[in-house]
């Protein structure tokens, strides 16, 4: 079976292939058209078609859109209500509706050959929960999937038996964990279905005093659900303007928020558990990517593994819409390879690419060595190199490189990209040497979802990643998946003795992460950096740094 998976009904739109139960690409349409959350400035934006990315993908395989099985759209109309009868304000739900029903015919249009008939609507929730049972490295496991909305539910939890999806509970709209962090999210003056993980990271400052109220109005019902009652957030904590210097208040009600979810969380898990038996969860839906409740849920909850999906926002549910269908049609899917599923290029294209930029580039003897030359010198740089990644971390691929042991790195970095000062910035540390640095939440994590604490003789030792509370969301780089990065880190211990390097993602404010080689020439040079490698070759805004 040949089955292309497809977001494009809230945010984050996406395409995904998989062949013959096996994942072959996915990419987020953002990185295409340069539109962060496929978001352009009117209200019904977010539904565009990843008409570039599915278009990607197909050529990736060789296939054209005729030779497609099915095509799988990661939401079903069918199952939808008014939002207003849902008690749900969205003046554009009806036109969303709408757009839905009609996407067969908007996709055969943006992909000439596809025929409308093989369009299947997947719901949505059963498309997060594929993204997250099918491709993880297990034939049984429990599945939960919290995010703001599907068609009528906000959550899912469930079990994997052998690729069949047995649903255990949902819970209906109005309630929803995922609005309810988007409500204090837009409260907060940030950007709503955007910025969450702002309120993630500004929780860290705060003390969860308003953590009685929000007991009250958010609570799990003890049958797999949970109610979260209206919050008159104003009587708590004054709203901010989108701006607006933000105050101790505001940090309490984040971290008074954060810790009521995290309770939830293992409530709902450990009911999951009580149902299952299972030694694994695997989680997906937007709520997953909160890496500070998923660690909570890997140390607390009765489930002694927790897989997450590295995209497990929307994105992801067009590669879950693909495996969901692959399975109906009796293809045994195969777990995700990893998260490097989207475009790469050849030393010669990037060559090309340099050649028509007309920079200054080298080719050094090891690219790798010549990183860690660079970063030991307190250098900033831009790695570009293989397969982009799927989802919204930058796990080695497109990421800003720099010295954990210099705590202004973190300023430095924040200042680089635009973006606030109380957000931390993420180490990458060889998988063998995690666990004398690191402790609490899962060694293994290759996909940066969970949060450790910092051993104490340590955090002086790299300030720059180390957050407020003691804490740092590790990159654990296997040398066998990652050879190149395991590489730069090992070269860079050599010279400094640490074998960590700070880790973020290559993109300034408001745009979406670096994907092609024009896009990391202009990052490049825009951006105060002073390195770019790509592919083999390099590029230096100094010449002093010559390994």
């Amino acid at each position: 079976m040949r089955v292309l998976g497809i977001n494009a009904i809230f945010h984050d739109p996406a395409a995904a292939l998989v062949v013959d139960g096996e994942v072959v690409a996915a990419a987020e349409e953002e990185r295409f058209s340069r539109r962060k959350h496929g978001k352009r400035p009117v209200p019904f934006s977010a539904w565009e078609l990843p008409e570039q990315s599915a278009a990607w993908c197909l050529a990736h395989a060789g296939l054209d859109p005729s030779e497609l099985d099915a095509v799988a759209y990661s939401f079903d109309p069918a199952l939808a209500r008014p939002a207003d009868e849902m008690g749900l304000t969205d003046p554009w739900d009806h036109i969303r509706l709408m757009y839905a029903a009609k996407a067969p015919g908007f996709l055969a249009a943006a992909l000439p050959g596809l025929d409308p008939a093989t369009v299947r609507f997947v719901p949505h929730h059963v498309a997060h929960a594929a993204s997250a049972g099918l491709a993880a490295p297990y034939r049984t496991c429990s599945v939960l999937v919290l995010d703001g909305r599907g068609e009528a539910v906000s959550h899912l939890a469930g079990r994997y038996d052998d690729g069949e999806l047995q649903i255990l509970a949902s819970q209906a709209l109005p309630h929803s964990l995922g609005l309810l962090y988007e409500d204090v999210t837009e409260h907060l003056g940030f950007l709503r279905s955007s910025d969450e993980y702002k309120v993630m990271a500004m929780a860290s400052y705060g003390r969860p005093r308003f953590l009685a109220e929000l007991r009250e109005a958010v609570y799990s019902t003890g049958d797999g659900g949970f109610r979260t009652e209206p919050i008159d957030w104003n009587s708590l904590v004054k709203r901010l303007g989108r701006g607006e210097a933000w105050t101790q208040d505001h940090a309490d009600l984040t971290a008074s928020v954060q810790l009521r979810l995290e309770e939830v969380l293992l409530e709902l898990t450990g009911w999951l558990h009580e149902q299952t038996g299972d030694r694994d969860l695997t989680l997906a839906g937007g709520v997953a990517l909160n890496c500070v409740a998923n660690t909570r849920i890997a140390a607390e909850s009765p489930f002694e593994r927790v897989w997450v999906q590295p995209a497990a926002g929307d994105a992801g549910t067009a590669l879950g819409g693909a495996l969901h269908v692959a399975t109906q049609e009796g293809d045994r899917t195969q777990p995700m390879p990893g998260a490097d599923l989207g475009r790469s290029w050849t030393d010669e294209e990037i060559e090309a690419w340099l050649t028509t930029a007309a920079v200054a580039y080298e080719r050094p003897r090891d690219v790798a060595d010549a990183v860690a030359a660079c970063l030991a010198a307190n250098g900033v740089v831009a790695w570009f190199q293989g397969r982009s990644e799927y989802g919204p971390r930058a796990l080695g691929h497109r990421s800003l490189l720099a010295h954990p042991g210099y705590a202004a790195n973190l300023e430095r970095l924040n200042d680089v990209k635009g973006r606030e000062q109380f957000r931390p910035v993420a180490p990458m540390v060889l998988a063998e040497r995690a666990g004398e640095i690191f402790s609490r939440g899962p060694m293994d994590s290759p996909y940066m979802l969970f949060v450790h604490d910092v051993a104490p003789d340590w955090r002086d030792r790299i300030p720059a990643v180390v957050h407020v509370d003691g804490t740092a969301r590790i990159q654990s780089v296997d040398r066998a998946k990652e050879p190149l990065v395991a590489r730069m880190l090992e070269r860079f211990a050599d010279r400094t003795g640490l074998p960590v390097v700070v880790n973020t993602s290559l993109n300034t404010l408001g745009r979406p992460m670096v994907d092609d080689p024009r896009d990391a020439l202009e990052c490049f040079g825009s951006a105060p950096v002073d390195m770019l490698a790509i592919g083999p070759f390099v590029v230096r805004r100094c010449v002093g740094w010559h390994s």
